[in-house]
């Protein structure tokens, strides 16, 4: 039955037309529905460019001060409530990292930011970005491609950093 339905569709070139346009329409929302997932927007209001802007100096303050061993910078800059998840897996809070800071138990020597993307949500931002890093540890090097996940939350008119998480990557 079926069969001869189609058959009978595709017996002039007209119908053929006809059938490839019904079937272009068909496929039509789902390729719109593709190309918003692949390319989100492009055009930010101007209050969202601002807010990346900062975002985008506070990872740059935070990259020198993690290779200065700046421990005002970290008291300043992290919520109370800091949580970091180290690539280990190792949950570390504000005081851990400020400690780590003071002591010297944590040295960066290098480290270079990559394929940042910054996403705003009112008074929150989330950071992903590639970071290729030269750091000791405890006297252990560390140094090695990581991806990392910073989300900054805007309190009294002031960012911190809430949650950080790095993974290492290839």
């Amino acid at each position: 039955m079926i069969y001869k339905l189609i058959k009978t569709l595709i017996s002039t070139p007209v119908n053929i037309c006809v059938l490839l346009l019904l079937s272009l329409l068909v496929a039509l929302p789902a390729f719109s529905a593709q190309h918003v997932a692949v390319h989100p927007r492009s055009a930010f209001d101007s209050a969202e460019e601002a807010t990346i802007r900062e975002i985008v100096e506070m990872e740059r303050q935070a990259r020198e001060a993690s290779i200065r061993r700046d421990a005002d910078f970290s008291q300043r800059t992290l919520a109370e409530d800091y949580v970091a998840i180290t690539p280990l897996g190792q949950v570390t809070t504000k005081q851990d990292t400020v400690s780590a800071r003071k002591s010297g138990q944590l040295r960066y020597d290098t480290i270079n930011v990559s394929d940042m993307v910054v996403r705003v949500y009112g008074d929150t931002a989330v950071v992903t970005a590639r970071a290729d890093v030269k750091g000791h540890q405890l006297g252990e090097d560390f140094s090695g491609p990581y991806r990392y996940t910073r989300i900054w939350v805007r309190r009294t008119g002031h960012w911190q950093a809430v949650s950080y998480q790095a993974t290492v990557t290839q």
